[in-house]
This record gives C-alpha cells, sequence and structure tokens, in this order.
C-alpha cells in the first residue's frame, strides 16, 4: 500500500530543503519496505506568481486527499509588501484553516555534539528537551482587525472561545502523559481577558490528568526562564501569538532555526510538517541551508500522520549519526569545522538511515 505526501516546496530555501527530506523518505521506502507517492504543488509566493494566488485549489484539494503534507517555506523580498492584497503568508493561513489544523508542535532538543552551538552557555541549556505545543487557528491572528485607515487607526483583536483552548490544553496533557508529565501553561492573565479565559480553562482541563503536573507562567516570565532553566520546561501551552514568538526564541538554544522541525495537526489526518526556519533568501540558490530542520519533519510526519514509529526513530538516529561524526553546515559550524552543504547533509542522512536499516531504529524506538 502507498502513502500519498503531497509536497509544497515554496519560495526560498524551502524547494533546496525539501528536496533533501524527500531523499530521506525514499531512503525510509528502501530500508522499510515502503512505498511513497509524492507530488509537488505551489504555494506562497511561487503560487501567486504561478496563479494569482497564495494557496490554489488544486493545492487545497490535494492537501485535503493525501496522507500528509511536507512544506518548505514561504515568502522572500519579492512579495514583501505587508500593504499588498495577496501576500504569501495567506496562504499558510489558510492551508491550516483549511485542513482544521488547531495544534502545532515544536520541539526543542539540543543534542550534546551541538552543545557548543548554543550562543548561551552550556549549563543554561544542557538537556534541554522541550515540546512547544501552540494553539494554531485562534487568538489574534485569527480575530477581528481593521487596517490602518485615514483615521491613523489599525486593531486586531486576541478572541479565544473555551472550546478552542480545551481542545490544545487536551491535546498537551496526553502529549505530556507520554513524556515527563508537566505541562507550563502560558498567558497574560494579569492584563488581558482572553488570558484569564485561558487559564482558568486549562486549570479545569488538568484535572482529568491526575499524573500530569501543571503551572502557569505569564509571558514575559516564560521568556526570560527559557533563556535562564531551558531544561526545567517539558511541554509548553501558548496561545497563538505567544507560542509563535517564543518557540523562535527556544529554537535559538540550540544554534539555529535551521535544526527544528514541526508539525500542524488537527483531528485525524493529513498534518502538515515543516521546518520553523523561513525562506531564508540570503542564501537562496547557495547550497548552504541546513536541511536538518526539514529532515526531521518528515520524522514527524511519519510519526503523527502516518504511525510508522520505527522509520520515525531510524530518522532520528540517523541525523544524530551524522552530527555525531562532526559534520555540520555553516550556520551551526564551529570555526575549527569545515561545513557542508545542503545536498551532501542530505546525502549523508540518507546514507544513515541505509546504514543503520530496520533494525537498529526498532532498538532504539521509546518503548511504555
Amino acid at each position: 500500500m502507498s502513502q500519498r505526501i503531497v509536497v509544497l516546496p515554496g519560495d526560498g530555501v524551502g524547494p533546496e530543503v525539501v528536496r533533501e527530506g524527500i531523499k530521506v523518505l525514499h531512503a525510509i521506502a528502501d530500508t522499510f519496505g515502503h512505498r511513497f507517492d509524492v507530488e509537488d504543488l505551489p504555494v506562497g509566493g511561487a503560487a501567486i506568481d504561478a496563479t494569482g494566488g497564495p494557496l490554489p485549489e488544486r493545492t487545497l484539494a490535494a492537501c485535503r486527499e493525501a496522507d500528509a503534507v511536507l512544506l518548505g517555506a514561504i515568502g522572500g523580498p519579492k512579495w514583501s509588501d505587508p500593504t499588498a492584497t495577496v501576500r504569501p503568508e495567506q496562504g499558510l493561513l489558510a492551508l491550516r484553516e483549511g485542513l482544521g489544523l488547531y495544534a502545532n508542535l515544536r520541539p526543542v532538543q539540543l543534542l550534546p555534539a551541538l552543545l557548543a552551538s548554543s550562543p548561551l552557555r552550556p549549563d543554561r541549556v544542557e538537556g534541554t528537551d522541550l515540546m512547544v505545543v501552540r494553539e494554531l487557528t485562534g487568538g489574534i491572528y485569527f480575530g477581528p482587525r481593521q487596517e490602518p485607515g485615514a483615521d491613523g487607526l489599525a486593531f486586531d483583536t486576541m478572541c479565544y472561545a473555551q472550546s478552542e483552548i480545551v481542545r490544545i490544553a487536551h491535546f498537551a496533557f496526553r502529549l505530556a502523559g507520554e513524556r515527563r508529565g508537566l505541562v507550563t501553561s502560558i498567558d497574560k492573565a494579569n492584563v488581558l481577558a482572553s488570558g484569564r479565559l485561558w487559564r482558568r480553562t486549562v486549570t479545569a482541563v488538568a484535572e482529568e490528568y491526575p499524573n500530569v503536573r501543571l503551572e502557569h507562567l505569564l509571558v514575559d516570565a516564560a521568556a526570560m526562564h527559557l533563556l535562564r532553566r531551558a531544561a526545567s520546561f517539558d511541554v509548553m501551552l501558548t496561545p497563538n501569538m505567544f507560542g509563535d514568538i517564543l518557540s523562535d526564541e527556544a529554537s535559538m538554544l540550540v544554534g539555529s532555526l535551521g535544526l527544528l522541525p514541526s508539525a500542524s495537526l488537527g483531528e485525524g489526518r493529513p498534518g502538515v510538517y515543516e521546518p520553523v526556519h523561513g525562506s531564508a533568501p540570503d542564501i537562496a540558490g547557495q547550497g548552504v541551508a541546513n536541511p536538518i530542520g526539514t529532515i526531521l519533519s518528515v520524522g514527524l510526519l511519519l510519526r503523527h500522520s502516518l504511525e510508522m514509529h520505527a522509520e520515525a526513530s531510524a530518522v532520528k538516529v540517523a541525523v544524530d549519526r551524522v552530527l555525531e561524526e562532526g559534520y555540520r553546515t555553516p550556520d551551526v559550524a564551529e570555526p575549527s569545522q569545515a561545513p557542508i552543504g545542503t545536498v551532501e547533509m542530505g546525502d549523508r542522512v540518507a546514507a544513515a538511515v541505509r546504514k543503520a536499516g530496520p533494525r537498529e531504529a526498532r532498538a532504539k524506538e521509546p518503548t511504555g
């Protein structure tokens, strides 16, 4: 039985890193005896150029029929006018809404091999292994708004319904129950009415998970503690905008946005998987972009949408091995290391998948 994967390369370095992710996916297929049918379709700026809109109907329809979606990145200087009627980021928001993706997972794990890549002191970041669970379809990005007008007034409204908070809270507590049993809920309850609803609702949901501990943090305190004691966090549950900001801050704990994957999930399939980084137009076409965030996103795709857990572990094992062997792209290379390019990093991870094989991957798959 084949699995259908829709690939949305997007803009900038998106096509470059996605190619390496698909390379690793094919290595998984060869090693484990799977078949993946891959279809490339436009989104973002590339779609605007091709069709006039950032999310063509054909693209959305194909994503709805797929088993999973792999996304590169969107946007760039060509489409950067914030006053334009049609913008690349509208395609991403419409994709999330069209697929009902309300939960965004952003794992942040600092591997020992990359300890020197963090801009912070080793004692501040060693042992960091956290998961940001970001609510994705509510909050200030989707509330009532007014564009700047002649009256000089503009506004964006942070709105949450209790039902939206309940479903993302359950998601976070279930996940924490499979990890280390701690949910840190982020809000601004001392100032915002929506923050008080968030805190009250999350507290009520927590009663259904007696084996998971809950703590509340104001968003400004959370930003500070990420830099002071990152290893103390397990699952961070956040509203949409706060999660957007905090997850980017957390990404720098490991040294580069290029290292981190993400998964956007709803009820059932498909999910959308993408690196945390943007389109990086300043390095597009140079062959130096870090594909590891995309490759690890393929691992999340295998785990969450296809329920191929050993295969997902094989991707993680391969990435760890290549990094432990000292290979680095320029964004995380130390002065004493000669960096490798995007394609070579993808080649090495794919080769590591094939070398390890299914037996080693299954041996490393967590149990219980």
